[in-house]
């Protein structure tokens, strides 16, 4: 063999390695083993069924537990992804330790890869600490106030006053409800300007909302590329903007402009304070505060979307609740009268099973977060049915209780249709579901389980109620076209929370004379 020869079966042995050895780690040699879930890997190397899965999460996932059953792994981008469809085998899996199933390490690499923040386990303990202190207990009963007080004046500073009819104005469903709720929910955690208070100054109230709803447009710009952000999938103009929305936010919710402000909560103080005690920079604490922001408002406005657009399009729901909250106001001695005081009504003062129906009702339909474990270490994973799998350390196992448990039509009748009394029994206590004849410890999981379940979502479902009582005592609305039906959902936002519609729907709106 001459010198040309040997150097050209070096490199054919040497491209053969490179094209096994990508192939290897691409998983395209990877076997389904015993005891382990049923393996689909797609036809594509690596991408597997990473198109599919990205179009539509939900559609793409009934597919697969038609095809392997209620556990199955696919092959999405690279990733082994175990899925478990069964919901009486949740309860296994979220009680599981963070040292065989770990949450904290695909959640630190959304916050890193959406924010640049790199939380220590210090930083999640100060977090859970804070929440449990200001999101529970007497202390959301303060928020919740304080956001009750926000809400009137984002929803009447327009409204104009006097006696007589008032003209109707006209916004996307979709639009109203997101805006009014951050912006009152903004007014509410971050406070007003120095001298600026918003509640002791009446005649520049209107004045006061304008940078919450400016800030508001650029909020939803911010909102919209989170997916992309939070998964690394930005294109290049979608990182140029989504950093030109950080600068700004960053800008706006320094450290040092917030201790600025007058009535921030002290939800933010404390919290802010015990990050900067254990080390935080204070680049670090702005970027923190542009991530509350977004935790805070990301899923309650859009829900609070969903509950308005069902009511309108639902008039026998909304007979009902407008009809409830009547009488449990009547209860507490107050009543709504043209040109009278605005109520002053807390939420531990009124019992409204109606309404909480509906909106649990309404985060049925249209929550569908991703509950994510990374396996930290080969383990079996017993299934509710005594089935066992053997799962890989490496590999990712999720949850999707949107399909799994929330669209199960054993455990809901009639899945895709809205029924807002379905959580009652006809004597109005709380309802109680079952699959296979065993009852379920979860009916639905809108919020998430376990480590992963929102800290925030008792004040998320407050300010969806407040924002309702509100529209259904002092303003008369309807549909601009009641023909019209409710959007669908925007696909690409399963898995982070409450989706969004892909389009609005309009209505119309008046204060009542």
């Amino acid at each position: 063999m001459n010198f040309w020869e040997t150097i050209l079966c070096a490199f054919l042995a040497t491209l053969l390695s490179t094209i096994l050895g990508g192939l290897y780690m691409m998983g395209a040699f990877r076997k389904r083993r015993p005891k382990e879930p049923p393996l689909d890997k797609g036809f594509i190397p690596w991408l597997g069924y990473g198109i599919n899965f990205k179009k539509n999460p939900a559609e793409f996932l009934e597919r697969m537990q038609r095809k392997h059953g209620d556990i199955f792994t696919v092959l999405v981008g690279g990733n082994y992804l175990h899925f478990v469809m069964d919901p009486h085998t949740y309860g296994t899996i979220i009680k599981e330790s963070k040292d065989r199933l770990d949450f904290d390490t695909f959640a630190s690499l959304i916050v890193f890869n959406a924010l640049g923040i790199q939380p220590t386990e210090s930083h999640h303990k100060i977090v859970q600490t804070i929440s449990k202190k200001y999101l529970r207990g007497k202390n959301l009963s303060v928020l919740n106030q304080v956001m009750m007080e926000k809400l009137k004046i984002v929803m009447f500073h327009s409204q104009g006053s006097g006696e007589g009819e008032r003209p109707w104005q006209q916004d996307g469903v979709f639009h109203f409800s997101y805006k009014t709720i951050f912006q009152a929910a903004y007014l509410a955690l971050f406070g007003t300007e120095p001298g600026q208070d918003v509640e002791s100054k009446e005649n520049t109230k209107g004045d006061k909302i304008i940078q919450p709803g400016q800030l508001f447009e650029a909020f939803q710009k911010f909102d919209h590329l989170f997916p992309q952000m939070a998964l690394g999938m930005l294109d290049p103009l979608g990182k140029k903007e989504s950093q030109r929305l950080k600068n700004l936010f960053c800008d706006m919710l320094s450290v040092e402009k917030i201790y600025q402000k007058e009535n921030i909560s002290g939800w933010l103080v404390e919290q802010d304070q015990l990050m900067a005690e254990a080390g935080m920079t204070e680049e670090m604490r702005t970027k923190f505060q542009l991530l509350l922001l977004w935790a805070s408002q990301a899923n309650a406005g859009p829900a609070a979307f969903w509950l308005l657009a069902y009511l309108l399009k639902h008039p026998e729901a909304m007979k009902a609740v407008r009809e409830e909250v009547y009488n449990v106001l009547k209860e507490t001695g107050q009543e709504v009268e043209p040109g009278g005081p605005l109520i002053n009504v807390t939420l531990d003062q009124i019992k409204t099973p109606l309404l909480d129906s509906a909106v649990e009702e309404t985060l049925r339909l249209r929550a569908g977060p991703f509950l994510f474990r990374s396996v930290m270490q080969d383990m079996d994973l017993k299934m509710d049915d005594g089935r066992e799998y053997f799962l890989r350390k490496g590999d990712q196992l999720l949850l999707f209780p949107f399909v799994g448990l929330q669209m199960d039509p054993e455990i809901h009748p009639d899945p895709h249709t809205f029924k807002y009394d379905r959580f009652l029994n006809p004597d109005g206590t709380k309802r109680e579901f079952s699959k296979n004849g065993k009852k379920l410890k979860y009916h639905s999981m809108p919020w998430g389980a376990g480590p992963s379940m929102c800290p925030g979502r008792f004040f998320a479902v407050s300010e969806m109620k407040l924002f309702v009582i509100l529209l259904l005592l002092y303003f008369d609305m309807e549909l601009v076209n009641v023909e019209e039906e409710i959007p669908p959902v925007d696909v690409s936002r399963y898995g982070f929370g409450t989706t969004h519609p892909s389009c609005d729907i309009q209505f119309k709106f008046r204060v009542k004379s």
